[in-house]
């Protein structure tokens, strides 16, 4: 079983993969385009954080995450409880281009345009402010935001909306 891990689950997967490749999914950007009431902020000061959000010629490259067999349904069972909490995301099978070559059908947890958490095309300052200051069950908002793209960067996956949000974030907080 592979996963695709573009966010949080870059740095703090939550079981120890058996196999870790960057990977490419076309048709999906990563966007900070779902409000956070759980782990990132709450219900009345919601923050953001990243899904992946269906569009026409985009493409998003993180990593594709393997569960080894006998932990398959442990992992899923993990996955499901960690990332379904609220219905905003929907458990996808995803093709991901490897970049060993391979080609693999991965989990993917993309974003229901439609679920009342979607916050799709906020420009980029309102995100910074948002995520600057929301804090929920799982710690600051910020701190999500700065371990997603400080990992990027050490993949040699460096993302310019997550690195231009990192940078305000970090001035907004002094």
């Amino acid at each position: 079983m592979w996963v695709f891990g573009y966010g949080s689950l870059l740095w703090k997967p939550g079981f120890e993969p058996a196999e870790s490749v960057v990977a490419h999914l076309a048709g999906y950007r990563r966007s900070f385009c779902m409000t956070s009431i759980h782990h990132r902020g709450t219900e009345e000061d919601p923050g953001l954080v990243l899904a992946l959000d269906a569009e026409t010629g985009a493409g998003c490259t993180g990593l594709a995450l393997r569960a080894a067999d006998h932990e398959a349904d442990r992992v899923l069972d993990y996955l499901r409880e960690r990332e379904l909490v609220s219905s905003a995301y929907v458990e996808t099978p995803v093709e991901l281009d490897l970049a060993d070559g391979r080609r693999i059908e991965a989990l993917a947890y993309v974003i229901d345009p439609h679920h009342r958490q979607y916050c799709g095309g906020l420009p980029l300052e309102d995100q910074a402010q948002i995520i600057a200051q929301a804090h929920g069950g799982m710690g600051p908002n910020a701190e999500y935001l700065l371990n997603t793209a400080a990992h990027l960067e050490q993949l040699g996956l460096g993302d310019d909306e997550l690195t231009w949000l990192a940078e305000r974030v970090r001035n907004l907080r002094g």
